[in-house]
């Protein structure tokens, strides 16, 4: 718990550092700023592709339906926030529905069911490109997003994995046999 809440505030002032830069609008951080965005774009759909990958590689039934259940509890719980808050954007459309940030929400479901159910090893590159996501979203051409957005989106995307995620264990059930000595031994074993 405590590493994730670490990770979150990093990130949050990774993320905020931006406000107390100077703003440019040269051509060249223009062009930079278009491709972060548009990275962004793209790599939200990372981390969910890479777990429903994992699911179907490892013939994981349950993990899907958990990842089913975190990716719609995620959508909805994002979307409701959207328009309950109607928070304006940073960059003064008014189109609203900023906070929540959808891309980093999305982003940070996926990484965190990686994490959630098949250990770190498979979390801490999700948590990148997850975290590039947030970054795009407040560095991006349009600053479609601040901050607070981000961790929000975070927060919801991590907290709908961990109401419907199990850590993944592949043997659930063991049976075992033994026999001597005109005697004979069935043992079964199940884990949570």
């Amino acid at each position: 718990m405590a590493a994730r809440f670490i990770i979150c505030t990093a990130l949050f002032f990774v993320l905020t550092g931006k406000a107390f830069g100077q703003q440019t609008d040269s051509a060249e951080e223009i062009a930079r700023e278009t491709t972060i965005e548009r990275v962004g774009d793209y790599a939200q759909f990372a981390p969910t592709t890479f777990s429903l990958i994992t699911v179907l590689v490892k013939g994981d039934k349950e993990g899907f339906w958990q990842l089913g259940k975190s990716m719609s509890a995620n959508l909805t719980a994002t979307w409701i926030l959207k328009y309950a808050i109607n928070k304006p954007r940073p960059e003064g459309r008014t189109d609203g529905h900023a906070f929540p940030s959808g891309h980093t929400s999305f982003a940070f479901q996926g990484a965190s069911f990686l994490q959630k159910r098949y250990g770190w090893k498979y979390g801490i590159p999700a948590y990148v490109t997850a975290g590039f996501v947030a970054y795009s979203r407040v560095e991006g051409l349009n600053d479609r997003h601040d901050g607070w957005d981000v961790l929000g989106g975070a927060l919801v995307g991590i907290g709908s994995t961990y109401l419907f995620t199990t850590p993944y264990m592949q043997e659930h059930f063991e049976l075992s046999f033994q026999s001597g000595d005109g005697s004979y031994a069935l043992g079964m074993v199940y884990k949570f």
